[in-house]
């Protein structure tokens, strides 16, 4: 920049060979200062010029800005060919720039204009209404109406312009340019009206450093507004103009269950709840937003708030969980194999007749001869028919699992021997049988002995509404003999005839539903349950529930012991993987996904454990008073383990049935499946025996329980198990004692007798005995009992003395004996009892 001449416009400009700067506005001068003591030095100080602004610059609008289109010949002839074009590039973005910035301006001054327009237009028909109205009224009014002033059209609107405060003041002319030495002069100030508006075109003084690209581009020193901010000053105007709606209460339907928390009430409300204590308080309900309230309170609230409620209840969680046959289309079923359910008397040949139906030898797999638990098995005819048995146990012990093989069934054969006739089990089997409302076909069995009378069977069974056909009824009785194998074509033919008038029928294309038959842990499988199919296919891979428990199939077994991969209608299998081991008798359905299955077996598990919370008395201080005050039951407390979980109901509902009022057995643990470390731990903290029915324990358990003094009984039969607990409630029964009567002495009268008294008396009946025990009568009421401190005749000692002699009697530390008192002399005994 050259600076040999100074210039008023201090215009930048570009020189070779010198540096780039700007001009200095500012002229300096050199002052002398005054210090104290007469003292001073002069300071170099720097004097601004005062702007001059021409009259002609207020008044007329500063011109917009030229973008250089050329430049002076000769003024870049020191750049090169690379800062041309660069110089060329940033020129045409100026002017790109400039181009599209006043197409902008024009269309926000188009769309102000139309809206000012819309608005003048809405005014004058508001107007317009205005004046129609005041017109049609009724001129009642002493003073005339003024007539409406003629509307003007929105296009004949235009905006009047304001008069300005001040007049306009005449330009001056422009005055000389100033020399140098006529700046130094004081120029008087210009007035300029205040608050004069500033236009985006007006040049503004720098406010960034000056570089080298901003000197070349002239048009970059003005400020030009964004396309951001344009338009967010257009939403601006269009929120402005917009009226805020005011916000409008939703009302929702709110879903109730039996009970919920305030705060999840106000949750599904979309309400405070703040709110919603305050409505609780209102009707007398004290309660905070962590509090529990019942699902009528909360339709009270929820009705005062204006919602409406939709109330639920956690048992809804099993609906659709099996569905209704009646609601399946005729279509979709197919005949199905028959399930028969063989009930009778322990060893009245139940499983050899099953045995020999199979052709196979469940009786070998059976302690003691009889079957522990349900069995089930299908049976393949030679017609092609299938037929699904379910063997169930005899003993006393099993009748609940006998009642669940008769709801499990479509028909049931009662064996009953020809030999022992009807049983009280028999009768068991048949009052569940007519309870589950099945048909009954008797099988009279052991026909091949020679002492066999099935005719007095066939009457024994009338006692029970029982009529075979052969005397005159509707129930079917075949005469086979197990052992022989005889008439077992017979009985599979009643069988076959009797299933095709029930015409039993189910849907194999539907989700499989079914009852447990048996549950057990298998120490390699885990939670095996053995369940019979009575609806649809269950198949590898699905998602089950089975009462309280539920797990995916991980595989399916059938009664030979072989994988499959689906299980049709009336097929029994072991299916494996669930996550914990079902109650025998539960029902099981497969559902569509795993969290159905959490939900419905977490729902289950409450109500069990508030079953078993009620079931067990409250503790309270009466409770505790009683107990003292009344005498101690004695309880055995027990552990009991089993294979599975029918057998293990069984062994406790046998040691329930030996309870009385004195001696209890206290079952502490049932469990299914071996003994474990924490069996014997509990036991041993319990002081309590570990009955093991059919399971045993493994050899780390079994040293632990002989270091811990734990006895372990193993059983495989019913019966031991049951006599050796009845033995052991036995021995803690108190022992009885009996009291037998020696004799009796009146007595005559009393006298001193050494330190206490003697008792002249005559012994009336029986014998008196010196070691007995006496006791002392008076007006029959006992006044004494105890030992007797010495027996005499005359003054000697004896042993006893007989009826109709006088003798003398001392009581043990007892004085009080009066005259016509009476002496009973007897001798007692300790008699063992047993239940």
């Amino acid at each position: 920049m050259s600076d040999t001449k100074e210039t008023g416009d201090n215009k930048l400009t570009l020189s070779k060979g010198k540096t780039l700067q700007l001009k200095k506005s500012v002229d300096p001068g050199q002052v002398r200062q005054s210090i104290s003591q007469r003292r001073g030095k002069s300071v170099v100080v720097e004097r601004k010029r005062r702007r001059v602004v021409s009259r002609d610059t207020e008044t007329k609008a500063p011109a917009e800005p030229e973008v250089e289109e050329s430049v002076e010949d000769g003024a870049d002839s020191h750049l090169t060919t690379d800062e041309r074009a660069v110089r060329a590039k940033a020129l045409e973005e100026a002017r790109k720039a400039e181009v599209e910035r006043k197409a902008q301006e024009e269309i926000e001054q188009k769309r102000e204009a139309e809206e000012r327009a819309k608005r003048e237009a809405e005014e004058a028909a508001r107007a317009a209404e205005e004046e129609k109205v005041k017109a049609e009224a009724p001129a009642e009014e002493a003073t005339p109406e003024p007539e409406p002033e003629p509307v003007v059209p929105p296009q004949a609107l235009e905006p009047t312009p304001k008069p300005e405060s001040k007049p306009r003041v005449k330009a001056a002319p422009t005055p000389p340019p100033v020399e140098e030495d006529d700046r130094r002069r004081k120029v008087k100030p210009v007035d300029r009206p205040k608050n004069r508006p500033t236009t985006r075109a007006e040049p503004r003084r720098r406010e960034r450093p000056l570089t080298i690209q901003r000197a070349l581009d002239d048009g970059a020193e003005e400020r030009q507004r964004s396309l951001a901010a344009m338009r967010r000053a257009r939403e601006k105007r269009k929120a402005a103009a917009r009226q805020p709606d005011e916000p409008r209460k939703l009302f929702r339907e709110v879903v109730v269950p039996e009970s919920i928390t305030v705060a999840e009430l106000a949750n599904r409300m979309s309400e405070r709840s703040v709110a919603v204590v305050r409505e609780l308080a209102k009707i007398g309900v004290m309660v905070t937003a962590d509090e529990e309230i019942d699902a009528d309170t909360a339709e009270l609230v929820i009705t005062e708030m204006g919602h409406t409620i939709r109330r639920v209840a956690e048992a809804d969680v099993e609906i659709g969980l099996v569905e209704d046959t009646e609601e399946e289309d005729e279509k979709d079923l197919q005949p199905r194999p028959p399930v028969v359910t063989v009930m009778g008397h322990v060893d009245h040949g139940k499983t050899s007749l099953l045995d020999a139906l199979r052709a196979t030898d469940v009786v070998a797999g059976e302690a003691g001869g009889i079957t522990q638990h349900i069995g089930a098995y299908q049976v393949n005819l030679a017609g092609g028919e299938k037929i699904t048995f379910l063997d169930t146990p005899g003993h006393a012990a099993f009748t609940a699992m006998r009642a669940r093989g008769a709801q499990a069934t479509d028909l049931v054969v009662l064996v009953v021997a020809s030999d022992d006739g009807v049983m009280p089990q028999t009768i068991e089997a048949i009052q569940h049988a007519k309870a589950a409302e099945v048909p009954i076909i008797v099988a009279i069995n052991k026909m091949d002995k020679p002492d066999a009378t099935p005719d007095r069977v066939r009457q024994e069974l009338l006692q029970h509404e029982i009529i075979v056909e052969g005397m005159g009824g509707d129930v079917l009785d075949v005469e086979v003999s197990a052992t022989e194998k005889m008439n077992l074509d017979k009985l599979e033919e009643a069988i076959t005839l009797q299933a095709e008038l029930m015409e039993l029928k189910a849907n194999p294309d539907r989700p499989a539903s079914g009852v447990v038959i048996e549950a057990t842990l298998d120490k390699g499988r885990g939670s095996v349950a053995s369940v019979l199919v009575t609806r649809g296919t269950l198949k590898v891979g699905d998602i089950f529930v089975a009462g309280a428990e539920w797990g995916r199939v991980r595989a399916l077994i059938d009664d030979k012991g072989k994988q499959i991969k689906e299980a049709g209608p009336s097929l029994p299998v072991e299916v494996l993987g669930l996550g914990g081991t079902p109650t025998a008798g539960d029902e099981f359905a497969v559902v569509e996904n795993d969290a159905r299955a959490r939900e419905v077996s977490e729902y289950r598990q409450r109500q069990r454990r508030e079953l078993e919370n009620v079931a067990q008395p409250r503790a309270s201080l009466e409770a505790m008073l009683d107990k003292l005050q009344s005498d101690e039951v004695q309880e055995l407390p027990v552990v009991v383990k089993a294979d599975v979980h029918g057998s293990a109901e069984a062994v406790v509902g046998a040691l329930e049935k030996m309870n009385t009022d004195e001696v209890a057995v206290k079952v502490l643990l049932t469990g299914v499946g071996g003994v474990s470390e924490s069996d014997v731990v509990l036991a041993e903290a319990s002081n309590a025996p570990i009955l093991a029915f059919n399971v045993r324990a493994p050899g780390k358990v079994r040293s632990q329980a002989e270091a811990q003094g734990v006895e372990i009984r193993y059983y495989s039969v019913i019966y031991d198990l049951v006599d050796d607990i009845k033995a052991a409630l036995s021995g803690m029964l108190a022992p009885e004692i009996r009291e037998t009567i020696l004799g009796t002495a009146d007595v005559k009268d009393v006298f001193a007798a050494g330190k206490g008294k003697a008792a002249g008396c005559i012994v009336v009946d029986g014998t008196v005995k010196a070691d007995a025990k006496a006791r002392l009568l008076r007006d029959d009421v006992v006044i004494y009992t105890g030992e007797m401190r010495s027996l005499r005749r005359f003054k000697d000692e004896v042993k006893e003395v007989a009826a109709g002699t006088e003798c003398g009697i001392a009581l043990e530390n007892f004085d009080d004996i009066k005259a016509g008192d009476t002496i009973e002399v007897f001798e007692t005994e300790e008699l063992a009892r047993s239940l």
